[in-house]
């Protein structure tokens, strides 16, 4: 008879397992304390999102699609299902699908085929123990390249590999907001960036519209990145923290290269926003069904001049509102026909994407903005983030 705390014995496994090896002593550990486990598979998502991978296989192994497949819509949704299969003997099996997770951020799917006759009554257990892989394989991550691999369908530039190293996770959830984050080109990104910090009362926020392309462009947002973190650590509020950034990056380049940035400060006791608005990454609220920019006075770009001082914006966010920052490579970006899609698209964009858990709003917006280029390549680096208030 299977134990009551098994998940926790599967944590403990995993836990002692070096970190290259976590997904073969998650299977192992399903293995051994489930009933009639036929397959346990890890999947990992892709940079890009659109594909689940196995950290088995090679790079010509055939990729599961996000879209049409049960793996996908548990990714997507973030929800556990039940998925009937054949077996190769033609008998009859389930898989149990659980959503991969760490702290909101979607990191794969968990799939596990038994025989049971009732694997219903698995579906709760197999989700903790995804939740459980989740947080395990984030902690693993930095100590093996092993899953940066197989996120990658192609070889990422130099300055993609930096910019995607800098950034905080792809997403994360609290009792208060959820909060998720794209970068695209995905595979050669070069200086558009974004930044959160949870704290106990507040969540810290940024967007980085750097200037100029590749390596030199993703070198000046790594400059600002780090003096904005170095000031907010220090307990510098938001203009401390674009004040002391600017300077740095203007002692480097002399006001040649700079970077335009949004600094946001959300109380989490009631929803103000503190904000610093130093350049060109745009800010929309949608409240309902209607979808408002949040005009804030635009102030210096970070390092434009020395010795710069910052005004420091408010303004209110209510449960229920959904935030989108873009940068410029979305909002002005132009189609072939003309006119750019900040003016035409995005508000009709954000709006189609009212019910759409917070996590699939920067892909259906970067959707939209491919599409909108007519299938030329975009021309610039393009950042969504997406903040749902509760």
């Amino acid at each position: 008879m299977r134990r009551s705390h098994f998940p926790a014995e599967v944590e403990r496994a995993i836990r002692a397992a070096p970190a290259h090896s976590l997904p073969e002593s998650l299977e192992k550990a399903i293995v051994e304390g489930l009933p009639d486990v036929v397959v346990v598979r890890l999947l990992l998502a892709d940079y890009h999102l659109s594909v689940l991978l196995s950290p088995d296989g090679e790079l010509d192994d055939a990729p599961i699609q996000m879209l049409g497949t049960a793996a996908g819509r548990v990714f997507i949704s973030r929800r556990p299902m039940l998925e009937p299969v054949t077996l190769e003997d033609g008998s009859a099996a389930c898989e149990i699908l659980a959503p991969v997770l760490a702290r909101g951020e979607r990191l794969g799917v968990l799939g596990v085929v038994t025989t049971v006759p009732e694997p219903g009554r698995l579906v709760d257990e197999i989700d903790e123990i995804a939740e459980i892989a989740g947080a395990a394989l984030k902690v693993a991550w930095n100590h093996t390249d092993r899953y940066e691999r197989v996120r990658r369908r192609r070889r990422l530039t130099l300055a993609a590999e930096l910019q995607w190293q800098l950034l905080p996770g792809q997403g994360c959830a609290g009792s208060e907001y959820s909060l998720a984050g794209h970068l695209e080109p995905a595979y050669s990104i070069g200086g558009d960036n974004f930044d959160w910090s949870t704290e106990q009362d507040h969540l810290a926020l940024t967007v980085t519209n750097g200037s100029g392309t590749g390596i030199q462009a993703a070198l000046l947002t790594s400059l600002t990145v780090g003096a904005l973190r170095n000031a907010r650590r220090s307990g510098g509020d938001v203009a401390e923290q674009a004040s002391l950034a600017g300077d740095v990056v203007h002692a480097r380049y002399r006001g040649e290269e700079f970077t335009e940035t949004l600094v946001l400060r959300i109380d989490l006791a009631d929803g103000l926003v503190s904000a610093v608005d130093a350049g060109s990454p745009r800010l929309l609220r949608m409240r309902g069904a209607k979808v408002t920019p949040i005009e804030l006075e635009h102030q210096m770009p970070l390092g434009m001049f020395a010795e710069t001082a910052y005004e420091i914006q408010h303004f209110n966010i209510e449960p229920g509102d959904r935030l989108v920052i873009v940068s410029d490579g979305v909002f002005s970006a132009a189609a072939p026909s003309g006119g750019d899609y900040g003016t035409l698209v995005l508000e009709q964009q954000i709006r189609r994407t009212r019910l759409q858990d917070t996590s699939e709003v920067p892909l259906s917006i970067i959707a939209s903005l491919i599409d909108y280029h007519e299938g030329r390549d975009l021309a610039d680096d393009a950042v969504v983030l997406c903040l749902d208030w509760k």
